[in-house]
């Protein structure tokens, strides 16, 4: 990790990092864990969403992502709207003299590839743009690494999110559809591989053993309006999403059993609120949480649990406890077939309580075996999030890179001919 002139090389991370998506700290946390046990002479600094926050918990320098600090709220007033545009014209020339600065830049985990919740073009994915366009033209290689994707209809994000796939220097997706998605977006994904998602590599605690209906059914919730293709019918998404959630839950209530309620985001917190409202019931109790370890040791307390957010699916699966899914795009759908549960997927759009409570009979009555088909693909999951790590630093520190067994070679080929990928 420190070249022949003895300079330690230098590494950023980029992305909506301390944002409060704890999904997308989840990652970072993953892959700092990775650089400072295999690469901890690199000298590593953030351009992120919320770089105090970045700072005062990972111990890295950061920067925030954008010159205008309302980038992701609606501007209606002229100095707003005039502020926002000046931003636009700033942040090419900040995000350029920003990488400059490193050696490799590393875009870790997270959608930045997708458009599956509301989107605009000219927020993050102009920045991941104008980061990819900066790698390469100032010669410092970009490495998007099990990245979400999914294919986008809005023609300007759309061509945003494809030339940014294309000009990284490395790529690599959290799961098969996402490949085929910027696939299909005219990106040559010939040499891209797929591994699971960084959170995998996450130290976890054990599974608590299940004692009966006493133990809590977890319920991740979100703030769940659709996606990009769904703004003119948001609130009806939404609405049927809460209510169909609340009456899940009053039903479980009514069983006697005990419900905690989870969340990914601090958006989702007036979801939160309102099932409170509306169920009314000490059985009925939010947890506070603030990381992936937080959702981990909520989830391996519970029986079961029943989620939204992609992050909340992964602890729960992580930790082995069965686990059902309110699915809103195909990553969860993946995600939910990789571990052995593709049986147990729910549509978010269309949230049915009748149907749902089916599902989820069936998912305690087949507890056991799931929870040990969960502690095979965990085993599973661990060691390809290690090839993933082993594969980044082939990619991108090739002088540290170790000495691979032919079984694991076309993965450091494939790593090494990416460097050159248009």
């Amino acid at each position: 990790m420190t070249p022949a002139n003895g300079t330690p090389v230098r590494v950023g991370v980029f992305g909506l990092l301390g944002s409060g998506n704890l999904g997308n700290d989840g990652s970072l946390e993953a892959l700092l864990g990775h650089l400072r046990a295999a690469h901890p002479e690199a000298v590593v600094d953030a351009l992120c969403g919320g770089p105090e926050a970045v700072t005062a918990r990972f111990a890295i320098p950061a920067t925030r992502l954008h010159w205008y600090r309302g980038e992701y709220r609606t501007a209606s007033r002229a100095g707003a709207i005039a502020a926002k545009g000046l931003g636009k014209l700033l942040d090419p020339f900040r995000t350029a003299a920003w990488v400059r600065r490193h050696d490799v830049v590393i875009v870790p985990g997270m959608g930045v590839l997708e458009a599956t919740l509301p989107l605009r073009p000219w927020g993050f994915p102009y920045a991941l743009f104008l980061l990819c366009a900066s790698g390469r033209l100032l010669g410092t290689r970009v490495a998007l690494v099990s990245v979400g994707a999914a294919g986008i209809r809005q023609r300007s994000t759309r061509v945003l999110v494809r030339w940014s796939a294309r000009l990284a220097a490395y790529r690599s997706y959290r799961d098969a559809p996402s490949r085929d998605a910027m696939r299909a977006m005219g990106v040559d994904t010939a040499r891209d591989e797929v591994y699971p998602d960084l959170a995998f590599s996450l130290p976890a605690p054990p599974a608590a053993a299940p004692r009966g209906p006493a133990d809590p059914v977890c319920v991740g919730v979100m703030a769940f309006h659709g996606g990009n293709d769904d703004r003119a019918r948001a609130e009806e998404i939404h609405r049927r999403y809460l209510d169909q959630t609340i009456r899940f839950v009053r039903a479980l209530v009514e069983e006697g059993r005990p419900v905690r309620l989870l969340t990914g985001d601090g958006v989702d917190a007036p979801v939160v609120d309102a099932i409170l409202d509306a169920v009314d019931s000490p059985l009925v109790t939010a947890a506070e949480v603030t990381s992936l370890a937080d959702l981990m040791r909520e989830t391996a307390a519970a029986r079961t649990v029943v989620a939204t957010r992609y992050h909340n699916l992964i602890c729960a699966l992580k930790v082995g406890t069965p686990t059902l899914a309110l699915t809103y795009a195909a990553k969860s759908e993946a995600l939910m077939d990789r571990m052995g549960l593709g049986a147990y997927c729910h549509p978010a759009h269309e949230v049915d309580a009748d149907r749902l409570l089916h599902q989820f009979r069936a998912l305690e009555r087949h507890s056991a075996e799931l929870r040990s088909t969960l502690a095979e693909r965990n085993l599973i999951a661990a060691r390809q999030v290690e090839q993933q790590f082993t594969a980044l630093t082939a990619a991108l520190f090739p002088a540290a890179a170790p000495t691979l067994d032919h079984a694991h070679a076309h993965t450091v080929d494939h790593a090494h001919d990416l460097r050159e990928a248009p």
